[in-house]
């Protein structure tokens, strides 16, 4: 769906009348490079057909299907009214959504936007705010959909008591993912509350993953034991899940033979005497805008309490005198509308509407294909267009770098197996096998890949195949009548979804290595191998890449990676990172249509990618390849060569590692140290806080292979997307902005002692340089400090400095009152450009803008090394900038006294370091402090 952005707002808009309100939204969407003139036309023309006013003060003017042609890329622009704007439909708007859309993408838009209207006062919040990431928020805030329907329901089940009712009802809620065992350990034993006719309620706010309800009945109902209801939710989030019980419940009527649809149609409001019919949907693009504005004018001619329902939805019926409401349905061509009505022409009018929609609601329309109506679900959409060949397609930047190689799609294999079986106890020894076997697989890449990324990765892949939940989740199903294979993957489907759905984005990308392994339990139960590359060099293009996909890879032939999906942060992109392969990921379906052995270029600085590159593009290429390949060797013969400037001045160049296993590579590769050393690798690793003496045989690896050069240690960094089991963090709205670093670390301080004596006791002596991540100010320095040295009292070492990381703007902003007890900077621009400038740096649409050359961060950089050199104290710069071509020069020109990357780019920034000078090297910081935004300071160090 559209994503909308606080660039794409506009506040405090006048217009004369509503033409002038759309040439203004057309211009803006002009400028923004969304379209072209045309395409104005193309929304006038759409007015003319039916006003876009959703109602609540919201408009939503877009061009007609003609004028797509138009449209150069897919984009929205927000324009404010305070003081309104008369529609040609005498309705008020003081918001307009100008969408630009080269797909059906505005019906997405126009479903999420009708579920934000029903909140009381929106129209008065629309006119009034003065911030464009309040209103933003107004407009984007994610409903929450509470499940109730078919699935929830458990009849006719062969038991007398209510204990069995509840957990079979809390059961099912956690099959299908909308709680966890939490949940279920706090149903056992609760006490149910008598709701009369015989129904009871159990209810419960821990352990939800979604707000639900469900509802399960005995085979044979008593006065006292007729069914029980299993709430999950919390607050207002349950509010219509209540409403459902009242609905059930005032009807006081039998549940007529205990059917599905009966229960359904209780739960929903309608009434025990209600007319129903179902009639299926034949619209194109489903129930939007005009068809329901057409639904509603033909419901409001009958003398009847019209309901409408969605036979495939979450049980919800409507009123379908509502135009917001029936919008909000989101039904699809295909799917099936439930018409009830009550009332003296309840006959009637459910004929009529019926009929009505039979007819296309003033469209037209065309009966199902044969294959359409063998399924319930959505009409699946038209085959993605295929790629030009040499045009670029833009993406997210994973990993840097440039390739240009046969590509190789690596499609998931086929896998057939049927969807009920007859023996439940074979099926699941099958299912056992099978993760056995999985087990293995696993163990052994871990083996192959000891030391390396990708293993503590598929060592959380192992805890994953051990999971009750999971288990038990496929086991129930196949004790229903699914076959393994089915079973597993509901199982998986399930746990999967619900980790998406979660609101943190970068806690929902692991639903990849959930896929992952459920995928390898799949093929094995299918007997099916994974597909196998070419023996040649290859770019491996991919839908997704699962970390066990990533550990596989034969580095010496894959040249770069490109998926469909995915963020920067996700598992496959950090492992490309740690592998050095150029990377661009969420590039859309449409890379699959690639045929194998088709030339892709891979561009992982500037994030996209070129299939089939013509001769001049590629003639650029090559030579940009040729001359990386001299520089790369040339930078290796001289990797031990100090990095020291044309003009004599020498900066250090060191390694950022993961683990302790990779130190020796960084020092073969020339580095002056490790200038980071993630700690928080062999936390993660135990399921317990590891002990003193483990951590100390780990460090000390790590100082033996340094052969005295320095080593930098951060101290554990964990919250955010890096919780511990053993480390339970409550739920957080933002991560990022609670519990992690130094203040999750300072809650428990007998681990942060731990780890500060285990690092002091394998330093032995050796440089060793301890480091606080997250510190927001001397306060909590200070307090992590007092630790250090009470730590250092018992275990003295010679050569130890303590520092902090600049990764929290209030860090850089104070650094005149940190340096005067610090011994030095480390700054982490990853984090620190992501705080600044309020942008996820993994975010699909603006990754690209979270840029660390921006000016707002060099002036915070400026900041912090003007502070430290007053205080004789170095400076070293820690993040993906310090290994960025373009901002070597300018962090040279700032000061900066170390540069600490990859390991694998050590030799190049080396390189890059002695071909420049101090002075010139001032001379672009001095330019880049000059310029307003980054794609500026890029622009005018590119010229030079």
């Amino acid at each position: 769906m559209l994503t909308l952005t606080a660039n794409d707002i506009r506040l405090g808009c006048k217009a004369t009348d509503w033409q002038d309100a759309l040439n203004q939204a057309s211009e803006h969407l002009q400028e923004a490079g969304r379209i072209t003139a045309d395409y104005h036309a193309g929304m006038l023309a759409r007015e003319q057909q039916s006003s876009t006013v959703l109602g609540n003060g919201i408009a939503i003017p877009h061009g007609t299907p003609e004028s797509r042609n138009a449209v150069i890329s897919t984009g929205i622009r927000v324009l404010q009214f305070p003081q309104g704007v008369k529609w040609h439909d005498d309705r008020t708007v003081y918001v307009l959504v100008a969408i630009a859309a080269q797909s059906d993408e505005h019906l997405d838009i126009l479903r999420h936007l009708t579920r934000v209207l029903d909140k009381p006062g929106l129209s008065q919040q629309l006119a009034q705010t003065t911030e464009t990431t309040a209103l933003a928020a107004l407009l984007s805030k994610e409903p929450v959909v509470p499940k109730c329907d078919a699935d929830t329901l458990c009849l006719g089940v062969e038991t007398r008591s209510g204990t069995e009712l509840a957990m079979n009802a809390a059961a099912r809620l956690q099959s299908l993912g909308c709680v966890d065992s939490a949940f279920m350990k706090e149903i056992v034993g609760q006490p149910a509350v008598s709701l009369g006719q015989g129904f009871w309620l159990v209810h419960h706010s821990i352990g939800n993953r979604r707000p639900a309800l469900a509802l399960a009945t005995p085979r044979e109902a008593t006065e006292e034991l007729a069914g029980v209801f299993c709430l999950a939710g919390l607050g207002d989030d349950c509010r219509e899940l209540l409403e459902r019980i009242d609905n059930f419940l005032a009807q006081n009527t039998p549940l007529q033979g205990r059917s599905v649809d009966a229960v359904l149609s209780r739960l929903s409001g309608e009434q025990a005497n209600a007319v129903s019919e179902r009639v299926r949907l034949l619209n194109t693009h489903g129930l939007h805008a005009r068809p329901a504005k057409q639904l509603v004018q033909e419901a409001r001619r009958h003398n009847a309490d019209i309901r409408l329902r969605l036979e495939e939805g979450d049980g919800n019926s409507v009123s379908a005198t509502s135009l917001t409401r029936i919008i909000g349905l989101g039904a699809r061509r295909g799917q099936t509308l439930v018409v009830s009505a009550s009332g003296s022409e309840a006959e009637q009018a459910v004929s009529h509407v019926c009929q009505a929609v039979r007819d296309g609601l003033g469209e037209s329309v065309s009966p199902l294909r044969p294959q359409e109506t063998e399924q319930k679900a959505p009409t699946p959409e038209a085959p993605p267009e295929p790629l030009a060949d040499d045009e670029p397609l833009k993406a997210v930047a994973a990993s840097p770098g440039l390739a240009l190689a046969p590509a190789f799609i690596m499609r998931q294999p086929v896998l057939d197996y049927a969807a009920t079986a007859g023996d439940p106890d074979e099926q699941n020894s099958r299912l056992g096998r099978a993760i056995d076997e999985a087990d293995g697989q696993l163990r052994t890449l871990i083996r192959q890949a000891e030391g390396g990324e990708a293993a503590p990765i598929l060592s959380v892949h192992v805890e994953m195949l051990q999971d009750d939940d999971l288990r038990q989740a496929a086991q129930e199903a196949i004790n229903e009548g699914s076959s393994a294979e089915a079973g597993w993957w509901q199982a998986i489907d399930t746990a999967a979804r619900a980790q998406e759905a979660l609101p943190d984005r970068l806690l929902a990308e692991r639903a990849a290595d959930l896929r992952d392994v459920g995928r390898r339990v799949l093929a094995n139960l299918c007997g099916v191998a994974t597909p196998t590359p070419p023996d040649e060099s290859y770019v491996l293009v991919s839908d997704d890449l699962g970390p066990s996909d990533v550990a596989r890879l034969d580095t010496r032939r894959v040249r770069g990676l490109v998926t469909a999906r995915g963020g920067a942060t996700s598992h496959s992109a950090i492992l490309a990172r740690a592998l050095g392969l150029p990377a661009v990921v969420g590039t859309g379906e449409r890379i699959l249509t690639l045929d194998d052995g088709v030339d892709l270029v891979v561009d992982g600085e500037r994030g996209c990618v070129v299939p089939n590159p013509g001769p001049e593009r590629r003639e650029r290429i090559n030579r940009r390849l040729d001359q990386l390949a001299r520089l790369q060797t040339d930078a290796h013969e001289c990797r031990n060569d100090a990095a020291t400037t044309t003009d004599g001045h020498t900066i250090e160049v060191c390694a950022n590692l993961g683990n302790t296993a990779h130190t020796s590579d960084a020092v073969e590769r020339g580095a002056d140290g490790i200038g980071l050393l993630r700690t928080e690798f062999i936390f993660m690793a135990h399921p317990e806080a590891p002990d003193l003496d483990t951590q100390v045989k780990e460090y000390r690896h790590a100082f033996d292979a340094l052969n005295g050069l320095p080593l930098v240690a951060r101290t554990l960094d964990v919250g955010g997307d890096k919780p511990l089991d053993y480390w339970p963090l409550p739920q957080e709205d933002n991560p990022f902005l609670g519990m992690r670093g130094i203040r999750l670390s300072l809650t428990r301080p007998n681990i942060l002692e731990t780890q500060i004596r285990a690092l002091l006791t394998a330093a032995d002596n050796r440089p060793l340089r301890i480091m606080f991540p997250m510190v927001k100010d001397l306060a909590e320095f200070r307090a992590a400090k007092a630790i250090v040295e009470r730590a250092r009292a018992d275990i003295p070492c010679q050569d130890l400095q303590v520092g902090v990381m600049i990764e929290v703007p209030s860090c850089a902003l104070l650094a005149h009152t940190l340096a005067p007890e610090v011994d030095f900077f480390s700054v982490g621009t990853n984090d620190l450009t992501q705080y600044t400038l309020a942008i996820d740096r993994g975010h699909g649409q603006l990754s690209a803008e979270s840029d660390g050359l921006h000016p707002s961060v060099l002036q915070l950089i400026r900041m912090t090394v003007e502070a430290a050199h007053a205080h004789q104290r170095w400076v070293g710069v820690c993040g993906e900038l310090a290994s960025d071509p373009q901002a070597i020069p300018v962090l040279l020109g700032l000061e900066v006294d170390e540069l600490s990357v990859t390991s694998r780019r050590v030799p190049l920034v080396k390189a890059c370091i002695r071909g420049l000078s101090l002075g010139q090297a001032r001379k672009q910081a001095t330019l880049a402090l000059g310029k307003a935004t980054a794609a500026e300071v890029r622009d005018a160090l590119e010229a030079q």
